[in-house]
């Protein structure tokens, strides 16, 4: 399959200090691919860039085969980028089902509008939460909402920065359940994470960042299996 997202040798200065480093990153269109790192690797601000917040000091990122380095966050999302961020940002005093209602509004047409809440509340499990205000739900559950926020879109790519922050085990789990059911549709997915377990079930490629460069890649199995992999988890690799 074609590569849905490439960096080529993106970098990112903060004054004197170098965030992200001549990173070159491909995700193929199709696939979960996780970004992963210890806390100060660079992992948020590459996100970042890829999603257009910040503009790179160096480099390129094309998706979907155009250069969209230029390009503001919105025209992004216009082309097919979607984006979940850490803290949930739904309508708190809102319903549920009008949360979805207005993700939904300007992207699908009013005789589809009512079948495609159902489709979204089902698939998040919400259904039977379609009444309440979102404000109500457990932090797990508006995670989900927000993740079906985002879906709304139908996007060709979601990006997902740590989609499971706060969660419990059992709603980690869950959220994996998701994720790859919305693979198995056909959506690409790109995830920011630090929980080793949740990578394990979701991963099937790895990026991982190591003071703002690409440290090691491949699939999950040899990730795991790398000992330098679990040699900066476990704090013991300096900078030469």
């Amino acid at each position: 399959m074609p590569d849905i997202l490439q960096t080529a040798g993106l970098a990112k200065m903060f004054g004197g200090l170098s965030a992200v480093s001549g990173v070159d990153l491909a995700v193929v269109e199709g696939e979960i691919h996780c970004l992963i790192g210890p806390n100060g690797a660079g992992k948020s601000t590459l996100f970042k860039l890829v999603m257009g917040t910040y503009p790179p000091t160096a480099g390129t990122i094309a998706f979907r085969g155009e250069d969209i380095t230029g390009r503001r966050s919105y025209e992004r999302v216009q082309r097919g980028m979607s984006i979940k961020m850490q803290a949930p940002s739904v309508f708190k005093n809102l319903p549920v089902r009008q949360n979805i209602h207005i993700a939904l509004q300007h992207h699908v047409s009013k005789s589809a509008l009512a079948q495609d809440e159902e489709r979204l509340l089902g698939l998040l499990q919400l259904t039977a939460d379609a009444g309440k205000r979102a404000g109500e739900l457990s932090h797990g559950q508006q995670q989900w909402l927000e993740i079906g926020m985002a879906l709304a879109l139908k996007p060709a790519l979601m990006l997902m920065d740590e989609p499971t922050a706060g969660m419990s085990p059992e709603e980690t789990f869950k959220t994996g359940e998701l994720i790859q059911s919305l693979n198995r549709e056909g959506m690409t997915m790109l995830v920011v994470e630090h929980d080793m377990a949740f990578i394990r079930q979701i991963a099937q490629r790895v990026t991982v960042l190591h003071f703002g460069k690409v440290f090691a890649r491949g699939s999950i199995a040899e990730i795991i299996a790398d000992p330098r992999v679990a040699e900066i988890y476990l704090g013991k690799t300096h900078e030469h």
